[in-house]
């Protein structure tokens, strides 16, 4: 879409370097923020060393100079020297969990979604399209369409329907942890509405991959480890938010 803006050098028919920008918004303790998220940064192996990358990362920058907000992107572990040299600084986050446990099976009022189906996917791509943001405390907006990737090809089967809160949950069960990757809906939803139809008498741990709002419960919140890390270079004397973790289904 028109939010997905990649920026190229082109060998003949080849693209051999390129950087691409996604135009999002940060929701910061309500309040909205322009927001640039920077991603595929990649040379083709026989045009790497000549600066490409460069280039087109300076490029970005003359672009959309004083445009946003917040510019970031998601660095491995090979690059973590690339970025600072443009004005992007490594910040740290944080991971929310909680200890939770019930003593009986799941109330149920769920229902698994095909992506495969069509009437599942055009449900799906709705919801996403006027979903709300998942956190008034830190979340992302105008991301639908890194959220239909994600849905579509990293998190296809863990995508779950809950009737009673008109919601999309995306989780995983691995023995004793439950993991959340978000929650899309398009209003907010009674998280222990959710965790009672979802979690079960082994469970004892849950995740959150995104920075939960939600009150009733005691959350611990952790350094997050990630391969690479999150950089962030800001504009109009603005500050990335402290102790708080990007959606993982936003990331570009």
């Amino acid at each position: 879409g028109d939010q997905y803006i990649p920026f190229s050098f082109v060998d003949g028919n080849k693209v051999v370097a390129n950087v691409s920008v996604n135009i999002i918004d940060f929701i910061i303790q309500g309040k909205k923020y322009k927001a640039l998220q920077i991603g595929t940064v990649m040379t083709h192996p026989e045009y790497r060393n000549r600066g490409l990358s460069s280039r087109l990362m300076n490029k970005v920058l003359e672009e959309y100079k004083d445009q946003y907000n917040f510019m970031y992107l998601f660095a491995n572990d090979t690059v973590l020297d690339f970025y600072p040299k443009f004005g992007f600084r490594e910040v740290e986050e944080y991971q929310f969990s909680l200890e939770y446990t019930v003593d009986q099976a799941p109330v149920g009022g769920i229902r698994k979604l095909d992506v495969d189906k069509k009437e599942d996917l055009e449900f799906l791509y709705q919801v996403v399209k006027d979903r709300i943001p998942v956190s008034k405390v830190f979340a992302t907006s105008n991301s639908q369409s890194i959220t239909m990737y994600h849905c579509l090809n990293v998190f296809n089967h863990n995508l779950y329907y809950h009737e009673q809160e008109d919601a999309i949950v995306i989780f995983q069960k691995n023995r004793k942890q439950l993991d959340i990757y978000n929650i899309i809906s398009k209003r907010e939803v009674n998280m222990e509405s959710i965790l009672s139809s979802i979690a079960d008498k082994k469970t004892n741990h849950i995740v959150y991959h995104y920075t939960p709002d939600f009150e009733g419960h005691k959350l611990d919140r952790h350094l997050y480890k990630r391969e690479g890390a999150l950089f962030v270079k800001t504009n109009h004397d603005l500050s990335f938010p402290l102790g708080v973790k990007h959606p993982i289904t936003s990331e570009a």
